[in-house]
């Protein structure tokens, strides 16, 4: 409610602050002509700069996907390693205590 009590101040002050800083700007309207070379020369080497470190970054990303996959694995699997240690020991168990049998051919 604050903004709309002091709308109309704000948009006399902001067209008469633009009144007075046009001369300003009119003026510096060449310097920013003779910049403009300069920002399309910088644009055209970030330009090639990205299109060269692409591929790289790419192979760093997937790298990291797969690192981070791989951590979610383990972290998801480890707490069934104590069960997993279990299951062994009476697999082992159960092999040494079962008899051989013979195979005949």
């Amino acid at each position: 409610m604050f903004f709309l009590l002091t709308l109309p101040f704000r948009i006399v002050f902001g067209l008469l602050f633009a009144i007075l800083c046009l001369p300003f700007a009119l003026l510096a309207l060449p310097f920013t002509l003779l910049i403009i070379p300069f920002v399309l020369l910088r644009l055209a080497i970030k330009a090639a700069v990205a299109l060269v470190l692409l591929p790289f970054v790419l192979i760093a990303a997937c790298i990291a996907i797969f690192v981070a996959f791989i951590t979610i694995f383990f972290a998801l699997l480890i707490p069934f390693l104590p069960i997993a240690f279990v299951v062994f020991c009476i697999w082992a168990v159960v092999r040494v205590a079962s008899p051989r049998r013979a195979f005949s051919a």
